[in-house]
């Protein structure tokens, strides 16, 4: 089956990219629609989880978004939070996000390498005693970030200030495409909130995440595609090889 429609589950790309390169020389149409959206809980919502953020010494951030819905939180619940807070960032770019929010240079904010096991390095025996808050989100409850912390036995808790706002996709015909490019489990439960009755037939699922993978095989779908793998660090990278040898 010639790939002639692909449908990539994010925003569009406002620069240049890949794709346009890839849609050229393979006569492919790709289009973007952004499956849902990560909004901040609601003070009601978070107030639910009874989560005494100054009771923490450290707190985990693995988005910038993750940060905004922190902050929000805390301006609209009135908490203050400490100089002697102590910040640990998945990435440096995560890191230097905090500058929208607080003075860096005046705080202690450490990052690692985008892995687990970069992050628990920065902790190492200097700061194994502080109580360290991992922010999460309502699709990434057992990460491997927390089961990182798990397995060290860091003491740790875990709390929600972002969750998933499925978008309706009714207004695109999702048959009209031959193949799907999946990032987040959160991807396919939006599918199925405006296709309740989808069925794959002859369309061609790329996953791209473990969580969105193993989501799709649970539904009983198929993965045509499935990374990212040292030879496909990209979806752009997958697509290219995939076409080149369709």
């Amino acid at each position: 089956m010639k790939i002639k429609n692909i449908l990539i589950s994010q925003q569009e790309p406002k620069a240049a990219s890949p794709y346009t390169a890839i849609s050229e020389k393979f006569g492919v149409r790709i289009d973007f629609k952004p499956f849902f959206v990560m909004e901040p809980l609601s003070s009601r919502e978070f107030r639910a989880q009874r989560t005494d953020i100054l009771s923490f010494s450290a707190i985990v951030f693995s988005s910038r978004s993750m940060i905004d819905a922190f902050f929000h939180l805390c301006e609209e619940l009135r908490v203050k939070i400490p100089d002697t807070m102590k910040y640990f960032c998945t990435t440096e770019v995560v890191a230097m996000y905090l500058q929208k929010h607080i003075v860096y240079r005046k705080r202690k904010i450490f990052f690692g390498d985008g892995t687990p096991a970069s992050v628990i390095s920065l902790i190492g025996s200097k700061h194994n005693g502080e109580k360290f808050l991992i922010a999460t989100s309502t699709d990434t409850p057992n990460s491997a970030l927390t089961k990182a912390f798990e397995q060290v036995g860091v003491d740790y808790d875990t709390s929600v200030f972002l969750k998933p706002v499925y978008q309706d996709l009714k207004d695109i015909d999702v048959k009209s495409y031959d193949m799907i490019v999946m990032y987040n489990q959160a991807d396919l439960k939006s599918l199925l909130e405006s296709y309740p009755d989808f069925v794959q037939g002859d369309t061609k699922f790329v996953a791209y995440g473990r969580s969105v993978n193993n989501a799709l095989v649970e539904a009983g779908y198929g993965v045509e595609i499935a990374g990212p793998t040292p030879e496909a660090p990209s979806v752009a990278k997958a697509l290219e090889t995939y076409l080149a040898k369709a």
